[in-house]
């Protein structure tokens, strides 16, 4: 059993003992501080948003929330399944105080969550998170009288809402995207972007064969969309001659691409893509973080334009496109941020924009991958266990590595090479150190990751 308290959410597996799982109890008392943080706030509205994954814990996790918020004196607005950039748009749209997104995203059904939203439909910065876990360690809660308790009301309405919100954007072509007649196979891994992504290809004229699209939350393989994951809609891709298949995560926030030959775009490519599209036609910069291609910052020089690393971590990413006037960034796990529409990694606009691409240029998916910069990509992990001190390991590596190559120490340590990287961090949502490599040919990333594998286990010893 885990549980996972973090600036990212509250996160942890379903059952179990209290603190030690995301147990009712721990819903109650992370529910409750964050009401008691959003009062702080003063924001002139009273609502909050709330919305779920098809996760199978949804329902008991959305009803104990739901009811902490109205006993917290706030008035509940549950859009219900829907997904993450859904349910940011739905705060921004409904000018909320904030809002509570149910869902652990890539994990596996065991899991759930509780990702926090600040009243710009944006996570909270890592001042207000600490801030969630303070009044969550201090307990001091205070919970409204009968006359003052909130109200409850259902409206999913804000799925269409966000759908329609992507088609007005000036970068989507709706007509060129029906004019190509497209064929796709999308592959939801029974979660609610069986239904958005059916949904917003219908209003683009997009031919949907579905895979995995029930959105009843057994995932019928491991949700987090990498090639390891995605046998089946590569064969099915091939066997019905797609254009192309669609991955999305259980909460639409990442986008995976599958080419028509059944090979993978690679979702460090989903961004690259859609930013050599969006800085084609617009201005500005772009921003991804440590842990994503360089081939990002390549584009970016392309255009003529700037690039940004953040620290891992969309709040951060989100940070950095403001400061740096980015108009496209996000996360090279197949995580687009299009602050044209909303400041949120969002699937959905993400596959409008590539959809927009491929149907601009009359260019085949795997014909699109081989105009862009080529690196290959290594992603691996450690389990930590109670022994392993992560910091004096990074400590260690510093001290290694720093009088031979340039370091970056803002999130971890990642280590630059002529013709690669390498990036070590703790991760903000499973119990695992991240060893992410890149280079310009397979074997030299993989060179990398093993050579820093190598270097850990030594320290761990």
């Amino acid at each position: 059993m885990t549980l996972i308290k973090s600036i990212s959410g509250i996160r942890g597996t379903i059952g179990g003992e209290i603190h030690n799982a995301l147990t009712p109890l721990d819903i109650v008392l992370y529910t409750s501080s964050y009401a008691m943080f959003i009062k702080n706030q003063n924001h002139q509205s009273n609502n909050i948003i709330i919305g779920r994954d098809a996760r199978i814990s949804g329902p008991m996790v959305s009803n104990i929330v739901s009811g902490t918020l109205i006993g917290c004196g706030f008035n509940v607005i549950d859009v219900g399944l829907s997904t993450t950039p859904t349910i940011e748009m739905a705060v921004i749209i409904e000018k909320a105080a904030g809002g509570i997104i149910i869902t652990a995203s890539h994990n596996p059904k065991e899991w759930n969550a509780l990702k926090l939203l600040n009243s710009n439909g944006e996570f909270l910065s890592e001042k207000n998170g600490n801030e969630v876990l303070s009044i969550a360690k201090n307990r001091k809660f205070i919970y409204d009288e009968i006359n003052y308790l909130g109200n409850y009301n259902f409206d999913d309405s804000y799925n269409k809402k966000h759908i329609e919100e992507i088609l007005k954007l000036d970068l989507v072509k709706v007509n060129l995207i029906r004019n190509a007649k497209l064929k796709v196979v999308v592959d939801a891994v029974n979660s609610f972007g069986g239904v958005m992504v059916p949904e917003l290809l219908g209003f683009l004229g997009v031919e949907c064969i579905k895979l995995y699209c029930d959105p009843n939350g057994k995932f019928p393989h491991n949700p987090e969309p990498l090639a390891e994951n995605l046998h089946d809609i590569s064969k099915l891709v091939i066997s019905t001659k797609a254009d192309f298949g669609i991955v999305v995560d259980p909460d639409v926030d990442r986008l995976a691409i599958v080419c028509e030959d059944g090979s993978m775009f690679g979702e460090e490519y989903t961004l690259v893509s859609i930013a050599d599209y969006v800085l084609g036609h617009k201005k500005g910069n772009t921003v991804s973080n440590l842990s994503s291609s360089r081939a990002l910052k390549d584009i970016a020089k392309k255009h003529g334009r700037l690039y940004e690393a953040s620290a891992v971590g969309e709040v951060n990413v989100i940070e950095m496109m403001k400061k740096n006037n980015a108009v496209i960034g996000g996360e090279g796990n197949g995580g687009i941020i299009f602050p044209s529409l909303h400041y949120g990694r969002d699937a959905l606009v993400g596959i409008a924009l590539f959809l927009s691409q491929i149907a601009e240029r009359n260019i085949s998916v795997k014909s699109l991958k081989e105009t862009l910069p080529s690196y290959f990509m290594s992603k691996n992990k450690i389990k930590l266990t109670p022994e392993i001190n992560i910091e004096q390991i990074l400590s260690s590596l510093k001290m290694r590595f720093e009088n031979e190559y340039p370091l970056t120490t803002i999130d971890g340590l990642k280590i630059d090479f002529d013709d690669g990287w390498v990036h070590l961090r703790k991760s903000n949502t499973e119990p695992i150190i991240r060893i992410y490599s890149e280079g310009v040919s397979k074997s030299k990333s993989d060179f990398y990751s093993e050579m820093l594998i190598k270097e850990i286990k030594l320290l761990i010893k």
